[in-house]
């Protein structure tokens, strides 16, 4: 019912930033809470940052606060990971995914989009 498209990733120096996008499309108005993950080398997808329906509610993971901002805009469907300051420990491939209002877990995900920050 929904796909989730993820872009903008790629090789990006220490200190330097990165945005990525996500394009939704098909049921988008099924959507409440859109969320970044990410999953480096030799570990577990982690959660990142998320967004509810209105942008008035953020949260991120710690490694993150500061440096990264999770936005939206729903006329355009999209879903935005902006990535400043970043370091090599950023690398990963990273992922967006949506969320009803009543599931308790993200039921659509894109196919991700590889990070790689170098020192």
């Amino acid at each position: 019912q929904v796909q989730l498209v993820e872009s903008g990733g790629g090789l990006v120096q220490a200190g330097g930033s990165l945005r990525l996008s996500c394009a939704a499309s098909g049921r988008t108005s099924s959507i409440y809470d859109m969320g970044w993950f990410r999953q480096a080398p030799g570990k577990e997808r982690e959660f990142v940052a998320v967004i509810n329906w209105s942008g008035s509610t953020t949260s991120y993971v710690d490694s993150v606060k500061g440096r990264f901002t999770i936005s939206r805009d729903n006329a355009k469907n999209m879903v935005y990971l902006q990535m400043n300051s970043v370091k090599p420990e950023d690398t990963a491939v990273y992922y967006c995914a949506g969320r009803s209002g009543w599931s308790p877990s993200y039921q659509y995900w894109g196919q991700g989009t590889q990070v790689t920050v170098s020192s």
